[in-house]
């Protein structure tokens, strides 16, 4: 069972097995949210301590000292952790892919993911174009040309709203020239 420590070697490892197996292959995801932080056998004597107290302040009117809260407070307030598990699955190969994250970014670029998967494992086609990092832009070829077809004739064609800059007007080119600090 191959663990993968990059979510792109998973990505595409599953989709060659499912290109290659479409009908028995499957994605499966798992999500589970646990505490960030237990609270420790010590916390919670403290805590039973503090109720305790509390108890016998409402039976005796003495004046209750103000506690203030305890310093790792803010350590025990830590949001939950999540992790996403992705497998994949092919039972007739034995192949078994895995990908654990707990990314939160990752894991919404994940899920946008498995719905190019999710094409594959239902043997639909796939729009390759999409895929493809490399996409000739229909503006740039057309550029191209000219500018081809300008440096063999030796004129060019003015592009609309495009203008070379003018030159600076003013002094001697010397400008101002920063102080320096005293001494």
């Amino acid at each position: 069972m191959p663990y993968f420590e990059k979510s792109e070697d998973w990505l595409h490892q599953s989709a060659l097995l499912l290109q290659a197996r479409p009908q028995t292959t499957r994605v499966t995801t798992s999500y589970s949210l646990r505490p960030a932080i237990r609270p420790s056998k010590a916390e919670k004597l403290a805590a039973k301590e503090a109720r305790r107290a509390k108890e016998t302040s409402k039976k005796t009117p003495t004046p209750a000292p103000t506690e203030e809260p305890p310093k790792d407070a803010a350590a025990a307030a830590k949001p939950p952790r999540g992790h996403l598990v992705l497998k994949t699955f092919d039972p007739h190969s034995g192949v078994y892919l895995k990908y654990k994250t707990s990314k939160a970014a990752e894991v919404g670029r994940l899920i946008q993911m498995l719905g190019q998967l999710g094409r594959r494992m239902a043997a639909l086609p796939v729009d390759e174009a999409k895929e493809s990092a490399d996409v000739v832009m229909a503006d740039a070829a057309a550029a191209a040309e000219e500018g081809a077809a300008a440096a063999v004739s030796g004129t060019a064609t003015p592009v609309a709203g495009a203008s070379t800059p003018a030159p600076a007007a003013g002094g001697g080119g010397q400008g101002k020239k920063k102080k320096k600090g005293k001494r």
